[in-house]
């Protein structure tokens, strides 16, 4: 690890202004559980790094307005044990509690799991079918920018050097609707997944109002399937709608082959993990057989 300057201001106005003066020369730390392994093997090498996970700002959890706004520097851990999480977006939760082992999550921020950008982060599908939106800010504006316009490529945002991800939005689903999120992973548990998927689903009249699903670590970022949304959408759940839309996601989806799974095998489970959040959602939506 090459040497840099450490700060940690007491504000985020003050860390913003750092990062306007530094800029690329810059990096942002808040858990650490991402950027530490990075610095070690010097595949990063700022200059300085700046430390948010002591500022108040970003650190916060609550309902306004129909939104559930999250700070960015708020810890996984606080996500997974929220109520207001917990009640009204339990599937947000369910995927908290999959980051990493809970010495991880105390550690571990919302912010820094999505401006990580992996094509594995398992906070990124839920928030997508939950149609998050960031708001990001530097020492003049701030814009909220929605999550599926958020990751550009592998480890790749759209944030600026001179920019903090300051807080995540999620609308609060309608009633009549449920979400459901699943990760595969090799036994042991808490390390990367191979493939993971979310559904969301709103009904009317037992009839699929609003369908979403997204999938990580099929592609090289957390991705949208609006090929399979569509078979749902306007449409009853029945079994055989569902099994067709999880087979549609072959036509959207381009898995690789890497240590932990084949392109084949990353397809072929991708189509199971689908078709499981989507009866799962339309269960907890209330859709009735």
């Amino acid at each position: 690890m090459r040497e840099f300057d450490y700060t940690r201001p007491n504000d985020l106005n003050g860390a913003l202004q750092l990062l306007g003066n530094l800029r690329e020369k810059a990096k942002v730390i808040a858990g650490g559980t991402d950027l530490l392994p990075l610095l070690r093997e010097d595949i990063l090498v700022p200059t300085h790094v700046v430390d948010i996970s002591n500022l108040a700002e970003l650190n916060f959890i609550r309902e306004e307005n129909g939104l559930i706004k999250i700070g960015g520097a708020t810890k996984m851990r606080s996500i997974e044990k929220s109520k207001i999480v917990q009640h009204k977006i339990p599937m947000f939760a369910d995927a908290a509690q999959l980051v990493g082992e809970i010495g991880v999550r105390n550690i571990a921020t919302l912010g820094g799991n999505l401006v990580n950008a992996s094509p594995a982060g398992d906070t990124a599908p839920p928030l997508l079918v939950l149609d998050a939106s960031v708001t990001l800010r530097n020492s003049k504006i701030e814009r909220t920018v929605r999550l599926e316009n958020f990751f550009v490529h592998v480890k790749k945002t759209i944030v600026q050097p001179d920019e903090i991800l300051t807080e995540v939005k999620i609308p609060i689903p309608p009633s009549a609707s449920g979400g459901a999120f699943l990760r595969l992973a090799k036994r042991g548990g808490n390390i990367i997944s191979i493939v993971s998927a979310a559904a969301l689903v709103s009904l009317k009249n037992d009839v699929c109002k609003t369908v979403r699903i997204a999938m990580g670590s099929v592609a090289p970022t957390p991705i949208r399937i609006p090929n399979a949304e569509a078979i749902l959408e306007n449409s009853k759940p029945t079994e055989t709608k569902i099994r067709e839309a999880a087979e549609k996601i072959k036509q959207t989806i381009k898995p690789i082959s890497d240590v932990r799974a084949s392109d084949e095998y990353r397809s072929e489970t991708g189509v199971t993990l689908v078709r499981r959040v989507l009866e799962e959602a339309c269960k907890r939506a209330g859709a009735r057989n």
